[in-house]
């Protein structure tokens, strides 16, 4: 069955619309502003831990200067004896030889590059991690603007309501002025008491009182949405809403479409994070095994080649890490087990709150009718009363005490059609749905 509710178009007369102050505060909040240099700064975090797939250079070098350098002596024939062919040998060397290891100013220049190889599936799932980060912070943003945008709904419509309860307040005062005045004639013709009379200014001073609170709590509206906004208060006026029939989805539809709802996106995501945090606990128990390739250049040590290039394995394997890293992955369980009980919470949450703004819809639509029924009534009462003062039947109290009942009829429509409004906003805003 499909139910009918008040929704509400803007009018033309000047001030903002609904739509033009939530688009103020998706461009000027500084909580979005903040949430969008989150993802911003964990986007750059992706891009830094992508280069850990590739090979890793290393440039290194130094220069020693030694003040003093060891010598090499090989004594006369340390190296053995040779015949000369004529009876006698020849000693190697013949005398005793003294050499110097190497210059005093040396110096060493390499480039060393490290490719991991076991390491390829954590830094993979490290990556997965960063871009399931990446989408927490895109979706709790969503979730900051959906906050941002019912908080704005329900300050406008708040806003109208205190201004319509203004209008009936005023018309209630100026009844209790026009009694006031009768009754003071009345006095002045001994026909009343001062009784009466204190009673009806007391009335005056209450219904003063009423627009004086009406008119605190329209400033309060309008400061929080110039805070929202970041308008300035002294020009923010709204645009008046008007009726408009729409049609309301059955409750099983947005319940189905509350998978977009942020908080159940942040809980599936956190689910998911947790599942890639296990995987890359078990993946710590691999090794670090890769290639070393390089090239060095040296001088100073007459030993060493002056340039060489070179290549080799490099394994580090720290075996506490298979003990430790048990306690990781149970970590990592525990984690998987709050996120699994909090996508259940928030689901039965969600549905909840799903059923309460359904409720309030219909019970808005259901005194929208009476009200719309007990309008009617009182301007047909306006209307015989109109008509006895054309023919001068009629008594000035009367008519403004009939015209003060319809103003505060319509009141009430209007708080009900407004209230009907924003229980609409609450439940699209439940199923994810942006202005």
């Amino acid at each position: 069955m499909v139910l009918l509710f008040g929704s509400f178009r803007l009018s033309a007369q000047s001030g903002y619309s609904l739509q033009q102050l939530i688009e103020a505060a998706n461009k000027n909040n500084h909580l979005l502003a903040i949430k969008d240099y989150q993802v911003q700064e964990k986007v750059s975090k992706l891009k830094e831990d992508e280069i850990k797939k590739y090979p890793s250079p290393t440039l290194d070098g130094n220069y020693q200067y030694n003040f003093t350098l060891p010598d090499i002596t090989i004594p006369a024939g340390a190296l053995g004896a040779v015949s000369t062919g004529n009876g006698s040998s020849q000693l190697l060397p013949a005398q005793a030889s003294k050499f110097s290891v190497g210059q005093k100013g040396s110096y060493n220049v390499g480039l060393n590059f490290y490719q991991p190889i076991l390491q390829q599936f954590k830094i993979n799932t490290g990556l997965a991690i960063d871009k399931t980060d990446i989408k927490l912070l895109q979706k709790e943003k969503e979730k900051t603007a959906l906050q941002l945008q019912l908080a704005i709904e329900q300050l406008y419509y708040g806003t109208l309501i205190a201004q319509k309860q203004t209008e009936g307040e005023t018309a209630k005062l100026e009844l209790a002025k026009a009694k006031l005045y009768d009754t003071e004639g009345a006095l002045a013709a001994g026909k009343t008491t001062k009784v009466n009379i204190a009673g009806l200014r007391a009335d005056i001073a209450g219904q003063e009182q009423n627009l004086l609170k009406l008119s605190i709590q329209i400033q309060d509206y309008l400061g929080e949405l110039s805070r929202l906004t970041n308008l300035s208060i002294d020009g923010l006026k709204l645009q008046e809403a008007e009726p408009d029939k729409t049609s309301l989805n059955p409750i099983d539809e947005y319940k189905s479409a509350a998978s977009g709802n942020p908080d159940m996106e942040i809980a599936r995501l956190n689910k998911e994070k947790a599942l890639l945090g296990i995987k890359a606990a078990r993946q710590s128990n691999l090794p670090d095994f890769g290639i070393v390739t390089g090239y060095y250049v040296q001088q100073g040590n007459p030993i060493l080649p002056t340039s060489s290039p070179y290549v080799g394995i490099s394994l580090k394997w720290n075996l506490q890490d298979l003990f430790s890293n048990k306690q990781v992955q149970n970590q990592r369980l525990f984690q998987l087990k709050q996120a699994e009980e909090t996508m259940a919470y928030t689901k039965r949450q969600v549905d909840s709150d799903i059923d309460k703004a359904w409720r309030k819809i219909k019970q808005s639509d259901a005194l929208i009718l009476s009200a719309e029924k007990l309008v009617g009534y009182r301007k047909d009462a306006l209307k015989e009363q109109l008509d006895k003062q054309a023919a001068g039947l009629d008594i000035k109290t009367t008519t403004l005490e009939i015209k003060s009942q319809l103003a505060e009829a319509e009141v009430n429509l209007y708080a009900a059609q407004l209230s009907n409004a924003i229980a609409i906003a609450e439940l699209e805003n439940l199923t994810g749905q942006t202005k």
